[in-house]
């Protein structure tokens, strides 16, 4: 269980859980949330840098946008910053039961087009629980492909 706060960005540390004794899922700081100065949030930027590229047992970043704010300049930076680490990236709409569904496909298609992704954002509430079995099937599958991309390393 992780404990949530009221205010966003109160994540200072790398958080790890293990998922179904198979996975680590990483909480990362909010930086582009966090009320911190902003020395701290660009040491916490180059750091997020560092980690993304050189971490290899990453299989990818899920990325959270609160969908009723949009692609921020951090958003759109860390977007930038997966593309050059060739990381898979998941980005995903959060807070859908705060806007309607016309609200709600419109800024899935603008984010769509303004970070070039194949596929339109999900939208999910955690409150309704809405995109919930998509966004877990999401993570699944990115898990098993970077498994299956491993297992052909080690046989290469």
């Amino acid at each position: 269980m992780a404990r949530v706060a009221k205010a966003p960005g109160k994540t200072r540390t790398l958080n790890f859980f293990l998922i179904n004794r198979s996975f680590y899922f990483v909480d990362l700081p909010g930086y582009g949330y966090a009320k911190v100065g902003r020395q701290l949030r660009e040491e916490w930027g180059r750091e997020l840098g560092q980690y993304l590229a050189s971490e290899s047992r990453l299989a990818g970043v899920v990325s959270l946008v609160d969908i009723r704010h949009g692609l921020t300049a951090r958003d759109r930076d860390l977007q930038d910053l997966l593309l050059t680490t060739g990381l898979e990236r998941l980005l995903v709409l959060t807070k859908a039961d705060k806007v309607g569904r016309g609200k709600r496909a419109q800024m899935q298609h603008s984010v769509q087009r303004e970070l070039g992704l194949h596929i339109p954002p999900m939208a999910v509430s955690v409150r309704t629980g809405e995109g919930r079995r998509e966004l877990l099937k999401s993570i699944d599958d990115m898990v098993s492909r970077w498994r299956e991309q491993q297992r052909r390393d080690q046989d290469a």
